[in-house]
C-alpha cells in the first residue's frame, strides 16, 4: 500500500508540474503579462458639427468594445463653452482605467483641457487631431498632434480648382478661423497661387456657426450666398469653405448651380458628400470605395464629375482609427515612450499608406511632434 501510495503521488506531481509548465508558456507567448486593463477615450463634435469624426468614434467603440473605447463629444459652440469642453474631457480621464485621449477635432479650450487633466492624471497620453489653437501651444500640451497638410492645401486646392477649369475662388471663412496660424497661412498661399495661375481670388466673410446665427444660420447664407456669388463671376468659380458645418449646403448648391468644387476643408467622401447627395450611408459606414461609387454616380447623372473632387481617404476618420492604434500600442508597451515616431507613422500607414506626412515648421523651427497629413484628390471623371 505505500508504494502504491508514494507511486500515486509522484504522478500527481508530474501532473502538477506539466501543468504549471503549459501555463508558464502561455504567459511566456503574450510576454509575460495578463491582458492590460486600459480604456482610450475619444471625444469629437456632435454629428450637426462633423458626423465623419462622430461615427468613427463609434465605429471604433464596435470595433474594440465598450470595455475599450469610451466617447463623448464637445458642445457645438465650442467657442463661448469652452468650460464643457473641459469637463467633458475631465469627465473622461475620472476613469482610472482610461489611459489616453484622442480629440478629433481638438476645438479651443483643448489646451486647457489637457492642463487640468494633467494635474490629477499626469500618465494620461493625448493625442491631438484637427487641432484648432497655436500650434506651439498644443504640441507643448498633447503628447502627439495631427492636422490636415493646411499649409500645402493653400497651393493644391488652387491647382486642381485651375484643373477643373476655375477663373474665380470664392474662400468662405469668419474671423475666429482666420485667428488660426495654419488656416491663414494657408489662406495667404491661396491668395499667392490663385495670382500665379491667373485666378480672382475673393474674400467672403460668413457667419461663425458658433455664433448667435448657430449652424443653421450659417448654413442657409451658404444657400443664398452661393447662387449670388455665381450669378456675379459665373459658374467657372470655385469655391471653399474653411467650416465643417458649411460643407453639405456648399456641395448641394454647387451641384445644383454648377460650379467648382474641388475639396472640403476636412477632404473626405464622407464629409458633406452623403447628406448633400441624398446617399444612404448605413451598412457602409467604413466602405470607402462604396461611397466614392456613389458619389460619381451622382456626379456624372449631373454632368458635375469634372467639377467637383475629395480626398480619397477619409481624413478625419484616419486620424480617429490611427489615434486609437498609437493609443493600443501605447497602453500595451509596445512604443518607446509617449511619443514614438515610428509606431505613429506605422499606425497612420495602416490606415491609408499612400498619405505623405511631414512636421509643422514655423519661424521659430520644426515642432517635432505636430504631423501633417497630405493624401491624393479623388478624380471622379475617371
Amino acid at each position: 500500500m505505500t508504494k502504491r501510495l508514494v507511486a500515486l503521488l509522484l504522478v500527481a506531481m508530474m501532473l502538477f508540474t506539466l501543468t504549471a509548465c503549459g501555463r508558464g508558456g502561455d504567459q511566456g507567448d503574450n510576454g509575460g503579462e495578463d491582458e492590460a486593463t486600459y480604456k482610450i477615450g475619444i471625444i469629437t463634435g456632435t454629428v450637426s458639427q462633423g458626423e465623419e469624426e462622430y461615427q468613427a468614434a463609434q465605429r471604433m467603440k464596435e470595433k474594440y468594445g465598450e470595455d475599450k473605447i469610451v466617447t463623448a463629444t464637445y458642445p457645438d459652440n465650442f467657442s463661448s463653452e469652452t468650460e464643457t469642453t473641459i469637463a467633458r474631457v475631465v469627465e473622461l480621464a475620472s476613469d482610472p482605467d482610461v489611459k489616453a485621449i484622442v480629440f478629433v477635432q481638438a476645438v479651443p479650450g483643448a489646451a486647457a483641457a489637457i492642463d487640468k487633466v494633467r494635474e490629477t492624471r499626469p500618465d494620461m497620453l493625448f493625442i491631438a487631431g484637427v487641432a484648432a489653437e497655436d500650434p506651439a501651444t498644443i504640441a507643448s500640451k498633447a503628447d502627439i498632434v495631427l492636422l490636415v497638410d493646411e499649409i500645402s492645401m493653400g497651393r493644391t486646392i488652387p491647382q486642381k480648382a485651375a484643373e477643373m477649369g476655375a477663373k474665380t475662388f470664392i474662400h468662405y471663412s469668419f474671423a475666429r478661423h482666420l485667428s488660426y496660424a495654419t488656416i491663414a497661412a494657408r489662406r495667404e498661399l491661396m491668395i499667392e497661387t490663385c495670382d500665379e495661375l491667373g485666378i480672382e481670388f475673393v474674400d467672403v466673410t460668413a457667419p461663425d456657426p458658433t455664433g448667435d446665427a448657430g449652424v443653421s444660420g450659417a448654413q442657409q447664407f451658404i444657400l443664398e450666398d452661393v447662387p449670388r456669388q455665381i450669378e456675379k463671376y459665373g459658374k467657372d468659380t470655385a469655391f471653399f469653405s474653411t467650416n465643417c458645418s458649411m460643407q453639405e449646403p456648399l456641395i448641394r448648391s454647387i451641384l445644383e448651380q454648377g460650379a467648382i468644387y474641388p475639396q472640403q476643408c476636412c477632404p473626405s467622401p464622407y464629409h458633406g458628400y452623403p447628406a448633400a447627395l441624398n446617399i444612404n450611408v448605413e451598412g457602409h459606414e467604413g466602405d470607402v470605395q462604396y461611397m466614392l461609387d456613389a458619389i460619381k454616380e451622382k456626379l456624372v447623372a449631373a454632368g458635375q464629375e469634372g467639377r467637383m473632387s475629395t480626398w480619397g481617404v477619409p481624413i478625419n476618420m484616419l486620424m480617429i482609427e490611427a489615434g486609437v492604434d498609437y493609443a493600443i500600442e501605447f497602453c500595451e508597451g509596445r512604443t518607446n515612450g509617449r511619443f514614438d515616431k515610428d509606431v505613429l507613422f506605422a499606425s497612420i500607414n495602416k490606415v491609408d499608406s499612400s498619405c505623405e506626412i511631414s512636421n509643422y515648421e514655423d519661424a521659430e523651427g520644426v515642432i517635432d511632434n505636430y504631423f501633417l497629413l497630405l493624401c491624393d484628390f479623388y478624380d471622379f471623371s475617371k
